[in-house]
């Protein structure tokens, strides 16, 4: 295992991915959200956005699994791919390694639940957004949703391997929110992955948090909600 993560990749394609989870509000699961969490982190990062949208998405299962690999530059985190900046293309190569861990990992938990993908919402921040991205565009049947804060669209050339559709032929509805004053992925990686998404007939909507940095903010988190809402059919409790 070299000291910059690499020798964790093997690995980490067999291991499998487990994390915190949040039971549906009403009792019965209808939906999945999947949260992916970024580079340096763990599940339980996010798995508290659950409880903020179980208000929204009373039928929704929430879980949030552990990268498969220990992050070589955050001993207590994982991450779902090594960053050493000095490998070009070392983020494709990452997804892409990382991808069938993911996939098992998602298979069984749409099985478990009695599900299939058109029940299924992944929601990525910063490496979990490349992850979301690269994964959900790939799946066999496109989930319901795609929600990535503050990353970027990974290999955007390859984009042609990107044949997820739904049972209507529609690509999977994509939601991309970045922070303004993103310092860790400019903002100028929501307009990127935008424009390239759309040049490949895959319509994206964003949103851009003013003065935010690498983060998740309350107007982030309320449009999340209601994308996923309108993703699912659901429909929005009223006052």
């Amino acid at each position: 295992m070299t000291a910059d993560g690499q020798g964790f990749t093997d690995r980490a394609m067999t291991v499998k991915l487990d994390g915190p989870r949040l039971a549906s509000k009403s009792g019965t699961t209808r939906q999945l959200v999947v949260f992916l969490h970024g580079y340096g982190a763990d599940g339980r990062d996010l798995i508290d956005i659950g409880k903020q949208w179980q208000q929204v998405l009373p039928n929704a299962a929430f879980v949030s699994p552990h990268a498969p690999e220990p992050c070589a530059m955050s001993p207590m985190g994982r991450q779902w791919f090594a960053l050493t900046m000095r490998d070009p293309h070392e983020r494709w190569t990452g997804v892409t390694m990382a991808r069938p861990c993911l996939d098992a990992f998602l298979d069984e938990e749409l099985a478990n639940a009695g599900l299939d993908d058109s029940k299924l919402a992944l929601v990525g921040f910063s490496q979990g957004t490349m992850m979301a991205l690269h994964t959900g565009l790939r799946r066999k049947i496109a989930p319901a949703a795609i929600i990535g804060f503050s990353g970027v669209l990974v290999g955007p050339d390859h984009l042609g391997e990107a044949t997820a559709r739904n049972a209507r032929g529609e690509t999977p509805p994509i939601l991309l929110i970045h922070g303004s004053a993103d310092e860790v992925i400019p903002v100028e990686a929501l307009f990127e992955s935008s424009e390239q998404l759309a040049k490949n007939n895959i319509p994206t909507q964003w949103h851009m948090s003013a003065g935010l940095g690498h983060g998740i903010d309350n107007a982030g988190l309320v449009h999340g909600a209601l994308f996923l809402a309108k993703a699912f059919g659901q429909r929005l409790p009223t006052k």
